[in-house]
C-alpha cells in the first residue's frame, strides 16, 4: 500500500518539478547564484571546481535553476576518496590539455547538482513524500579519447540527449525525522543531508548540503549496489556486464533474491557457473525493455503492455494494494542508472521451464567443469546444450583430470582434443543392463579413416552389473569411480580417467608382444604409413608363433632383402579391405573377404585359407576387436601366404645361405628344379618322368664346405651329379595315415617339406643308381637331442659323411605346394662301400657253405664206416682152458 501511494504522488510532483515556481521575492533580488556561492566562505572549494568545469558561465546564464552546493567540508570529506574531485581541487595543472579543457566528467558529476527548475518548499519531516526533480545532467557514453572537435553547443548549456532516451537524469528529495534529504531512494531512504537553510536568488535557488551528490552509475555497476539483486550481481558475467553497460535507454524489471529460487537447483548451479551467458543473456533479454524510452515507475498505467528484448509481453496491473507485473509483484521501483533504470520484483518474468535443463547444466552440477570447460574450447556446446538430446557421457569429474593433470588430454582448443572428448559421448542412453560384455557402441567421434562413419568403443560388462560403483561397467579399457547418474534424457558415467580414442594400427598392435614379428616386418618395408592411412580396413596380424610354423627359411626369405616384394604382399594379404568387428565374423563360414594383395581370403569354421601357399595352409582366427582409427585389428595363429608370392626351391636355399650347394645344382644341369620348371625335354631326367614333381633339397649351408674342395667337386662332372642327385628327393603330394593321422597333424602344423618322423625312408634321385641312395630319418632321442638325416644302410664311416644334422626348412607353394628345403649342417656324400663290407657277406656265406658240406659229407662217412666195422657176440659157456 506503500509503495502505490508513493507512485501516485511520484506523477504530479515531477510534472510540477520542470516548472518554474515563484515562491515570494528572494533574499536579495539582484544576488545571483554565483554571488550567493561567493559570499559564502563555506563554497569555496565549489567555486574552484565551478571554475575548472567551465560551469561559471552556465549559472550566470541559466534562469530558475536549483543549485544543490555542497559545502567545503563535504567536498574535502569527497576528494579523499575520488581522485577526479581531489585533482580538480588541488593540482594547479589539472589536465589543462585543448583535448578536454571543459573536464567533462567533472562537469556532469556538477551538472547532477543542479535542478532545471526551482525547487518549491521542502517537505516536511512528518509528511511520507518524495519528491522527484529532474537535474541538468544529461548521462551519454564518453567518447573515449576526446575527438578534438568543438562541442555542438555553447559548453554553458546541458546537451539533451544521452543514453536515458533524451531525458535528464533525475533526483529525489524527501523529509525525514531530523531534515531534509537529497538523493534519497525511492522510499526516502539513504541521500545526503540539506545542511544549509535554502537561499532564493535572482536566477534560482541554492542549498546547501552536507555531501557530494554521485551521479548513478550504469546499470552494470548500480546492480552490485542493491542487496536485494546480490544473486543476480553474483552471476552476471561480462557479457551481461557489457550489455547491461553499453545498452541505452533500458527499462529492466529484476527478480529480487528470494525469487531466483524457484529455479531448479541445477539451473542455479549451472547459471554460477562460468559457462552460463547464453542462459543469462536469456534472462536479461526476458526481463529488460529496450525501447529506447525509460519507463519510470510514474509512467506504469492499468493495462500498460511492455515487450522484452527476448519477445515476451510484461503486462502491468495496478490495484489498491499492489502493482503486478504479469504474476510478479513490483518490490522497489525506480532504481536509477546512467543508461536506464531498475525496478525489482518478487518473482521471475520467465516461467522457470523456459531454462530447460541440458547435459552441461547436469554435467557442471555433477563436479565435471573442466570437462564441460575443455568441450567449450573445441566449441562442442552442441554435444551438451541440446536438452533433447539422448547421450551416455563419458566424463571425467574435476578430481580425476586433476590428479592426472593435462599430460593425459590434448592442448585447449586443438583438433586432437576436439577429437578425444566426441569420443566421450554414446549415442541414446545406456544402463548396464542394456549392455552386453564385449560389445562395441557407437560414439560421437567419426573418423577420416572411417570415412567418417562413428569410431566404436568396447564395454566391458561383469554379469550382475547394477547402479554400483563396483567397477563392473568398463568403456575401453577404463573403468568407472562411482554411482552413474541417470537425468532426463543421459546417462553419465564418472570415468577414472579420460580415454583416449584409438589410435593407429601400429600403435595399437605395439604393446602386443606376440605380434612384434608381425609388425617388425611391417617396418622393414615402406608399408608402414600406408597401412596407418587404409581407410576402412580390419588387419589380421599373425602372431610370433606363426612365423615359426611357416618355417625358418620362408621366413628368412620374405625378410631378406631379395624377398622384399614377396613380404610386401604377404603383409597386405593380411590387410582386408573394410571393417570387420568380432559380431561380423562369429558364426561365419564360407565367407570371402578381399584383402589388399587383390586377392581374396576365405574365412572357413573359424580358420581363414589364404589364396596361396600351400594347399593345407589354414590359420585360426583369434578374435580380439582391437580398435583402430582406421578399423579394428584381430590375431591370426599362421602367417597367410597369397598366390601372388612363388616361393621356390631356389628362392628357400638362398635363405638357407646355401650358394654354394645352389652352384653344384646349376653345374650338374638340375637348374629347374630350383624354379620348379620341368626339366628340359632331351634330358635324362624328361625321360624318368619327373615333370610336375615336388622336389625337397636337402641344402649343406656354406659353412658346411669347409673341408669340400669346391673346385676338383666342380670339374668331376659325375661324382657332382651324384652328390646333387643325394641330395634331391622327389616329393609327392602327402597322404595322412589313419594310424598317424595325430603325427602328421603336428607334422603339417609345422609345415615341413617331408614328414620327419623317426625311420622315415625317402628315395632320392640317387636312389635307382645307387643302392644306399635312399635317406632315412632319426628322430632325437631327447627334447634336445638333434634330428638327423642319413644314407639307409651306411655304413663303416663313423657318421662322418653320412650323417647330417637338420638345421631348418622351409616349404615351397610350387609343386602342388609340396616339397621345399631342409638346411643340413655337412654335404652328403654317396656311399659306396668297401670291399670287406661289399663282399664280405657273399664270401662269408660261401666258406660257410663249403665247410657245412665238409661237414655234412664228415659225418656221413663217419656213420657208414660205423656200420660196416667187424663186431663180436658174447658166449654162453666160457671156452675150455688149453694145456698147458
Amino acid at each position: 500500500m506503500q509503495l502505490l501511494s508513493l507512485l501516485f504522488v511520484l506523477a504530479p510532483l515531477v510534472t510540477s518539478a520542470q516548472i518554474p515556481i515563484h515562491l515570494g521575492a528572494p533574499t536579495t533580488s539582484s544576488t545571483t547564484l554565483v554571488d550567493a556561492l561567493s559570499a559564502d566562505p563555506d563554497y569555496t572549494h565549489l567555486i574552484r571546481l565551478l571554475q575548472r568545469a567551465r560551469l561559471i558561465p552556465t549559472l550566470a546564464r541559466l534562469n530558475g535553476t536549483t543549485l544543490f552546493a555542497p559545502t567545503n567540508e563535504a567536498i574535502e570529506h569527497h576528494a579523499a576518496e575520488d581522485s577526479l574531485w581531489a585533482a580538480g581541487l588541488y593540482e594547479d595543472e589539472f589536465d589543462q590539455s585543448p583535448r578536454d579543457n571543459i573536464q567533462e566528467k567533472l562537469r556532469q558529476e556538477l551538472l547532477y547538482h543542479m535542478l532545471n527548475s526551482t525547487l518549491p518548499p521542502f517537505p516536511q519531516p512528518e509528511e511520507s513524500t518524495v519528491q522527484v526533480h529532474e537535474t541538468l545532467h544529461y548521462p551519454r557514453k564518453p567518447i573515449d579519447p576526446p575527438t578534438g572537435d568543438p562541442p555542438p553547443s555553447p559548453p554553458w548549456i546541458p546537451e539533451p540527449g544521452g543514453t536515458l532516451g533524451g531525458r535528464p537524469q533525475r533526483l529525489r528529495l524527501a523529509g525525514r525525522s531530523k531534515g531534509v534529504w537529497v538523493g534519497v531512494d525511492a522510499f526516502g531512504e539513504g541521500g545526503v543531508e540539506v545542511t544549509k537553510g535554502r537561499v532564493d536568488v535572482a536566477n534560482g535557488v541554492l542549498v546547501g548540503i552536507g555531501g557530494v551528490l554521485e551521479p548513478p552509475p550504469s546499470l552494470a555497476k548500480v546492480i552490485p549496489k542493491h542487496p536485494s539483486l546480490s544473486y543476480f550481481s553474483l552471476i552476471k558475467n561480462a557479457e551481461v556486464d557489457r550489455e547491461l553497460k553499453d545498452l541505452s535507454g533500458l527499462t529492466v524489471f529484476l527478480p529480487v533474491d528470494p525469487a531466483w529460487d524457484a529455479l531448479h537447483p541445477i539451473e542455479r548451479l549451472y547459471l554460477e557457473s562460468e559457462f552460463a551467458t547464453d542462459d543469462l543473456l536469456k534472462i536479461l533479454h526476458g526481463h529488460a525493455v529496450g525501447a529506447g524510452d525509460v519507463f519510470w515507475s510514474e509512467s506504469f498505467d492499468a493495462g500498460a503492455d511492455l515487450k522484452t528484448i527476448k519477445g515476451n509481453h510484461l503486462k502491468i496491473a495496478a490495484s489498491s494494494e499492489k502493482i503486478v507485473v504479469n504474476d510478479a509483484e513490483l518490490v522497489q521501483p525506480d532504481i536509477y542508472a546512467s543508461n536506464g533504470v531498475i525496478h525489482t520484483v518478487s518473482s521471475m518474468l520467465l516461467p522457470p521451464s523456459s531454462l530447460r535443463l541440458t547435459p552441461e547444466k547436469y554435467l557442471l552440477a555433477l563436479k565435471c567443469t573442466r570437462f564441460v570447460s575443455l568441450l567449450h574450447s573445441v566449441n562442442l556446446t552442441s554435444l551438451i546444450n541440446d536438452p533433447d538430446a539422448q547421450y551416455t557421457v563419458l566424463a571425467p569429474a574435476d578430481d580425476v583430470i586433476s590428479l592426472f593433470g593435462d599430460s593425459d588430454l590434448p592442448g585447449e582448443g586443438t583438433d586432437e582434443l576436439r577429437r578425444t572428448l566426441q569420443y566421450h559421448f554414446i549415442p541414446d542412453r545406456w544402463t548396464p543392463n542394456k549392455m552386453k560384455h564385449k560389445m562395441l557402441l557407437k560414439t560421437e567421434l567419426r573418423e577420416p579413416g572411417l570415412d567418417h562413419e562413428p569410431q566404436v568403443i568396447e564395454i566391458e560388462v561383469t554379469h550382475g552389473a547394477t547402479q554400483s560403483a563396483d567397477g563392473k561397467v568398463r568403456f575401453g579399457g577404463v573403468g568407472t569411480v562411482q554411482d552413474y547418474a541417470e537425468i532426463g534424457n543421459i546417462v553419465i558415467y564418472f570415468i577414472s580417467r579420460p580415454i583416449i580414442p584409438p589410435p593407429d594400427a601400429m600403435t595399437s598392435a605395439l604393446p602386443k608382444l606376440e605380434l612384434s614379428a608381425f609388425l617388425a616386418a611391417i617396418f622393414s618395408t615402406s608399408l608402414a604409413d600406408a597401412i596407418k592411412s587404409t581407410p576402412r580396413s580390419t588387419i589380421l596380424m599373425p602372431r610370433n608363433k606363426g612365423f615359426e610354423h611357416i618355417g625358418v627359411l620362408v621366413s628368412d626369405h620374405l625378410l631378406s632383402s631379395a624377398g622384399k616384394s614377396d613380404l610386401t604382399h604377404v603383409i597386405m594379404h593380411h590387410v582386408v579391405d573394410g571393417v570387420y568387428y568380432t559380431d561380423s565374423l562369429t558364426n561365419v563360414s564360407g565367407k570371402s573377404i578381399p584383402t589388399h594383395d587383390g586377392s581374396d581370403i576365405r574365412l572357413v569354421n573359424g580358420s581363414f585359407t589364404a589364396s596361396g601357399g600351400w594347399p593345407d595352409m589354414t590359420s585360426e582366427l583369434h578374435l580380439r576387436n582391437l580398435i583402430t582409427e582406421t578399423g579394428v585389428v584381430h590375431e591370426l595363429s599362421d602367417v597367410l601366404i597369397p598366390r601372388t608370392v612363388e616361393l621356390t626351391v631356389g628362392k628357400l636355399a638362398r635363405a638357407a645361405k646355401g650358394s654354394l650347394m645352389l652352384s653344384m645344382l646349376v653345374k650338374a644341369g638340375f637348374e629347374w628344379v630350383l624354379d620348379a620348371s620341368a626339366p628340359p625335354a632331351d634330358s635324362p631326367w624328361a625321360e624318368m618322368g619327373l615333370d610336375g614333381k615336388g622336389w625337397t633339397l636337402l641344402c649343406p649351408s656354406d659353412n658346411a664346405f669347409k673341408h669340400v674342395n669346391i673346385t676338383e667337386l666342380l670339374g668331376d662332372a659325375e661324382r657332382l651329379k651324384e652328390i646333387v642327385g643325394q641330395h634331391l628327393i622327389p616329393t609327392p603330394p602327402r597322404q595322412v595315415s589313419a594310424s598317424k593321422s595325430g603325427e602328421k597333424a603336428k607334422d603339417d602344423k609345422l609345415n615341413l617339406p617331408i614328414s620327419l618322423q623317426n625311420d622315415a625312408t625317402y628315395s632320392t634321385l640317387l636312389s635307382p643308381h645307387n643302392a644306399y641312395g635312399d635317406i632315412v630319418v632319426r628322430s632325437p632321442k631327447s627334447p634336445d637331442g638333434p634330428l638327423l638325416l642319413g644314407i639307409k644302410g651306411a655304413r663303416g664311416t663313423s657318421a662322418q659323411e653320412d650323417w647330417a644334422q637338420v638345421i631348418s626348412w622351409g616349404r615351397a607353394t610350387t609343386g602342388d605346394g609340396v616339397g621345399g628345403v631342409i638346411t643340413i649342417d655337412r654335404l652328403l656324400s654317396p656311399y659306396h662301400p668297401p670291399w670287406f663290407v661289399e663282399y664280405g657277406k657273399p664270401i662269408g656265406g660261401g666258406v660257410m657253405g663249403v665247410l657245412l658240406i665238409c661237414a655234412f659229407f664228415c659225418g656221413v662217412r663217419w656213420v657208414w664206416n660205423k656200420e660196416i666195422d667187424a663186431t663180436y657176440e658174447p658166449l654162453d659157456h666160457p671156452a675150455p682152458e688149453e694145456d698147458q
